[in-house]
Parts: C-alpha cells; structure tokens; sequence
C-alpha cells in the first residue's frame, strides 16, 4: 500500500511486488523534504538486520548510503567491507567472496579468507549484485541461507554472522525474469529495496557534497582546500550531473589540481562539453551545433575543453600540455588568454 511520507512515497507492497519498500525522491516537490524522509528510513532500516538492496542510477552514490546504514546499526564496531560483482571474472570473483583453502586451485600456494569472512559480525556490501553469474548466485545464497560458509577447495564449514547490503543500477525483477538472475536469492536479499535519486534531485547536497571532497582531494595533495567562489558554486548548482555522485567528485578532484592552491573559480570546473551546466544536450566531437551554435563556437568550445584536459594530465606543466596538444607552448600561453582560463601553477613532483 501507498503511504505518504512528506513529499516522498513510501511504497509497501506484497513479497510478490516489484519491492517490499522504496523510496523515490519526486521530480518537483522540495528535495530536501525527499531527502530527509530517505535519510529517517535509513535510520529505521540500519537498527534491522533486515538485507538491503540499493537501487538507483550508476555513480549516485549508492556505496555512501551503504556506508550509512552500516555506521548506524547495531554492527558499526565491526568491518564493513566492499566487492564490486561487476569489476572482477567469475572465478576471481568467488575465490575473493568465499575464500579458499591451499590447493584449492593453481597459484593457490596457501589459504585465504573471504570478503565473507572477513565481514562476520559485520556488514558486507556487494555492489551491482546483478552482474553476479548464477553459479555465484547459487553459492551465496546457500551462505545466506545457513549462515555457514565453506572456503573453495575445503571440507569444513564455518559459522558467519553477516549482513548483506546490495546495490545495483538494474531491474532485479526484470532479470529474474530472463532466468539471469536467481528468483530465491533475489527475495533473500530484497528485505527492503531503497531507490536513491540522482543528485540532480538532490540539490541540496551538492554544495555540501563538493565542500567534504574539496577537502579530501586538498588533503591527498598536502594543501590547504582552497575557497569554492560563489561563481563556482553557480555553475555546480547549474550542472545537471548526469554522472551523479561520481562525476561530482572527479570534477572537484580536477579542480582542485587546476586551481593549485588558488581560489576555485568555474573555469577550474571542468564540467564536460559545452551545453552540459545549463541541462542543454552535450555537445562532442562529431555532434551536429545545436540550438542555432555556430561551427566555430563549437570548436572553441571543444579547443578549450582539451586544453583543460591536457593541463589536468600533466599537473598544471604548461610545457607539457602543449607538448601533449602538438602545439607551442606560446600558443597555448594565448589560448589560456583568449578563453579566460587562470594560469595554473605548475605542481611539484
């Protein structure tokens, strides 16, 4: 059944629906409300030891929402502990879940524990669950089920207690149907199925987002975080983020190389091909000029963006981003000239 929660909707439905609970962040109602009403059930979830699926566009951030119900529950003194299903081959795959014993396969010169074992008494998040392969699927799900676990290539099982926190950018539903996707671990692990909205919908996280990164990319580089400008701050409320999360964080990072210690002003955002800040479709190489853009504005556009790539590449070395353009490094200094864009500092090795 349909409840409200503010501005949001909390959908609760029978064990044979799309989900057993979801919240989804509205397109025109007050983000913040949305947000704060996701945040409240996220709480709620994390005193559970009820599994959690994560579902929502990729890059939104899914891993910090994880993060949180793990921080917030009853297990927050024990590990948490990641495995992308999706970045690794099948057999890597199982071997870095289940562990293995020596022998248990070549190269396998001695034992090893599991991202399993190594979760006990914790949380565990699998991110993109879906691109798990049914063999996988089967093998999990009997740990799951029976609360033991049996390294690859050994004879005796162990005892975990772990919590599952999956994440994924696909419909579960959808590949259970296709058979890709195995029906009894999908209603093992969908204890509550919470959908997190693009950070477009999260407008009020933006800025506080870009503060918290602007200070880990500053720390990394052993520098002061420099000052977001209010014109700066403009142009990341403006941006669509089609790359969510993710796109946010690398865009800071580059800025932050760019700006080399200076003020960060907009010029130092590199916010992909021209047309992406104001929502308008992105122009590339190839694209035909939209919304009446003439030829030569869409050069200077993608010129200015490579220039902005080229001196993210070589940490702000003039010399070598015009050596990398194949062009002189006069050129490049006027370039800098005619497209605004702030001297940077070269950075020390």
């Amino acid at each position: 059944m349909p409840v409200s929660i503010g501005d949001a909707l909390l959908l609760l439905e029978t064990p044979d629906g799309v989900r057993a609970s979801s919240l989804a962040a509205p397109s025109r109602e007050a983000p913040g409300e949305a947000m704060g009403a996701l945040r409240l059930l996220l709480r709620r979830v994390a005193r559970s030891k009820i599994s959690v699926i994560l579902f929502g566009e990729t890059g939104v951030g899914k891993e910090l929402f994880a993060e949180s119900i793990h921080r917030a529950s009853a297990r927050s003194e024990a590990a948490f502990v990641r495995l992308n299903c999706a970045a690794l081959p099948e057999a890597l795959l199982e071997s870095e879940l289940f562990g293995y014993e020596r022998g248990a396969f070549t190269g396998a010169v001695k034992s090893k524990p599991g991202l399993l074992e190594w979760a006990d008494g914790g949380s565990l998040f699998l991110d993109e669950i879906g691109d798990m392969t049914p063999a996988t699927q089967a093998k999990l799900l009997r740990v799951l089920e029976n609360g033991e676990l049996t390294r690859l290539g050994g004879l005796r099982a162990k005892r975990i207690d772990v919590r599952v926190v999956c994440a994924t950018h696909r419909n579960l539903l959808e590949l259970v149907g296709a058979r890709s996707f195995r029906e009894d671990l999908y209603f093992r692990l969908n204890g509550i199925t919470i959908t997190v909205p693009p950070l477009r919908e999260r407008t009020d996280e933006i800025l506080p987002l870009a503060e918290g990164f602007l200070r880990e990319a500053s720390r990394a580089l052993g520098e002061a975080a420099p000052l977001l400008t209010p014109a700066a701050r403009d142009k990341l409320l403006r941006h669509r983020w089609p790359g969510n999360v993710r796109e946010l964080r690398n865009t800071i990072d580059r800025a932050v190389v760019l700006a080399s210690g200076q003020p960060l002003m907009p010029d130092h955002l590199a916010l992909g091909a021209v047309g992406a800040a104001e929502g308008r479709p992105a122009l590339r190489p190839g694209d035909a000029p939209a919304g009446g853009l003439e030829l030569k504005d869409e050069v200077r556009a993608l010129e200015r963006h490579r220039i902005l790539e080229a001196l993210e590449a070589t940490g702000g070395n003039q010399t070598r981003a015009a050596q990398s353009l194949n062009i002189p490094r006069r050129t490049l200094l006027n370039r800098l000239d005619a497209y605004g864009i702030l001297r940077p500092r070269k950075r020390a090795s």
